[in-house]
């Protein structure tokens, strides 16, 4: 929820859209994506709507965590392209009114980084102390489980050339940086000005609770690059902790100082996999911080009101969520571009949603999300599917689509782990799923998707307004009001796999109301305006001019 906006704050009417492109367009017909490709098919993003692109790594990578093990921070995979060719897309985005956001993944390095190799070498080498090091793993860090549970079994790897063990909160062969190093941290602003300098509007920052994790929990710890040993001990624990904490937040601002300080318009987009309540402290104030983290309790919430096929998870969590400062903004998804977490959902919820839509062991991962997509998920079901999407879109925040969801592209449970989720985009007409083939069926989910966009793009009020949750005598039926600049959209999903006679309470909207998606005039009386959404149904409702 947002209390005000200004015209500098374009994300808060902006659609967003993920994007691999290893696995985008293929200009060479090598079978691997490239930034010609993507350049190729800019005009598919601009007709669909959307207002910036994230592009996740492209970087120079061992590809043991699909690019997210970086070996140089300033070089596009030679596979992928060039710097030009990066240049290029970015030139051709903005002349069709797009942004473009890079992913900075500075909480790791992959191990085959020229600073870690440097680094194992010598104790006093000048990037010892890039990466945590131990002489023992730290006690602190006992029952700390890694993101890849089922890969890693502890948080710390002996390194037998550093004669040490290294920190690692993801693969082994992703050792973390120090971020309490101030050279650590300088080199962060030197990334990011780089590509500021490249024309980008901003960052989607990998991993941000790692991240500040690792500057708080190595700031003055022992042996951590001190070659004497001579730090105190379980630094990182009770006040030092806290202290280190507050140190680590302050790092997030000063990324965001030099941030605004190189461009009036750049924004940082978060993953911030945590509750509401300890969002605050990763969104600061006005100006300081994270511009946008992504809304992982909604998600999950919303999955366990598919699930029930009720609105009362979704009702519980929106009237939690807490309202923002100036200039911030949650952003909403209906699929991430890793697993599907719900690990902030309790275990009996969590087996509820797997039970529903992804009871095989192939289906699930590390014991706390899914590896589908969407229509897997939904088993094809079009309303379902469209209702989902109109139902993200519906909610204050800035809507973030992954690549082929627009066309209802499936997984690949062949490929293992979350690269499942990371299918190649079809262009022909000879799949369902293919652009071509959508693009020449106007009743296609392409079409839908576009007319949605549209629709959202429309009603400036669904990104930064005031949200009302109102109540239609249904509780299969998620009905909500979004007001802003004395504009509303009133919006309501059925969750339910029948049909639902409802009533809109008659003091939502003012003057004249119009069906959003039909164009035609609704007269809604003083007692409510009576309803009837199908099956998985929705209908978006709005006044003013």
């Amino acid at each position: 929820m947002r209390l005000t906006t200004t015209a500098d704050e374009w994300w808060t009417t902006s659609v967003g859209y993920c994007l691999d492109v290893e696995r985008f367009a293929d200009s060479s017909g090598d079978g691997h994506g490239d930034l010609v490709g993507l350049g190729q098919h800019l005009d598919h993003l601009s007709r669909l709507g959307v207002g910036f692109v994230w592009l996740q790594p492209f970087y120079p990578s061992p590809e043991g965590d699909d690019g997210y093990d970086i070996t140089d921070y300033y070089a596009v995979d030679p596979e992928t392209g060039s710097l030009g060719d990066f240049v290029e897309v970015v030139r051709a985005c903005r002349e069709r009114g797009m942004r473009v956001l890079v992913d900075l993944v500075v909480n790791h390095t992959s191990a085959e980084h020229p600073w870690f190799q440097d680094a194992r070498s010598s104790r006093s080498s000048r990037y010892r102390d890039w990466y945590v090091w131990r002489d023992e793993p730290d006690p602190a860090d006992e029952g700390a489980q890694n993101v890849f549970p089922d890969a890693e079994d502890s948080i710390w790897s002996y390194d037998e050339t550093a004669g040490q063990h290294y920190r690692h909160r993801f693969y082994s062969s992703q050792p973390d940086l120090n971020t309490s190093n101030e050279e650590v941290r300088d080199e962060i602003l030197r990334i990011m000005g780089f590509w500021l300098q490249l024309g980008v509007a901003g960052f989607r920052v990998d991993a941000v609770p790692f991240f500040v994790e690792t500057a708080s929990r190595t700031g003055d710890a022992d042996d951590a690059g001190d070659p004497d040993g001579t730090g105190p001990e379980d630094a990182g624990q009770g006040g030092e902790h806290s202290e280190h904490l507050d140190e680590s937040m302050r790092m997030l601002d000063v990324m965001r100082t030099f941030l605004a300080r190189r461009s009036s318009e750049a924004l940082m987009l978060g993953e911030v996999n945590l509750p509401y309540e300890q969002q605050a402290d990763f969104f600061g104030g006005i100006g300081d911080r994270m511009t946008i983290n992504f809304d992982f309790t909604l998600n999950q919430s919303m999955y366990l009101a598919l699930a029930r096929g009720t609105s009362e998870p979704l009702r519980r969590t929106l009237a939690s969520r807490p309202v923002l400062p100036d200039g911030k903004s949650f952003g909403v998804f209906a699929r991430n571009h890793d697993e599907l977490t719900l690990d902030q959902l309790s275990e009996d919820e969590r087996a509820e949603v797997l039970a529903a839509f992804g009871p095989r062991e192939d289906q699930q991962l590390f014991g706390r999300g899914l590896r589908l997509r969407l229509p897997t998920i939904l088993d094809g079901d079009r309303a379902r599917m469209e209702m989902v999407y109109a139902l993200v879109f519906s909610v204050p925040g800035v809507p973030v689509l992954y690549y082929g969801e627009e066309v209802g592209q499936g997984e690949d449970l062949s490929v293992p782990g979350r690269v499942a989720v990371r299918t190649p985009l079809r262009w022909d007409r000879d799949a369902p799923t293919g652009v071509a083939a959508q693009e020449a069926d106007p009743g296609s989910l392409l079409h839908a998707m576009r007319r949605l966009v549209a629709c959202y793009r429309s009603r400036p009020e669904l990104g930064p307004g005031v949200l009302q949750l109102l109540d239609v005598g249904d509780e299969r039926v998620l009905a909500s009001a979004s007001t802003w600049r004395g504009r509303t959209t009133a919006a309501l999903h059925n969750l339910a796999d029948a049909e639902v006679e409802v009533r809109l309470p008659g003091d939502v909207l003012d003057g004249d109301v119009v069906d959003l998606f039909s164009g035609e005039p609704v007269e809604v009386p003083a007692d409510g305006l009576a309803l009837t959404l199908p099956r998985y149904g929705y209908r978006w409702l709005g006044d003013g001019a």
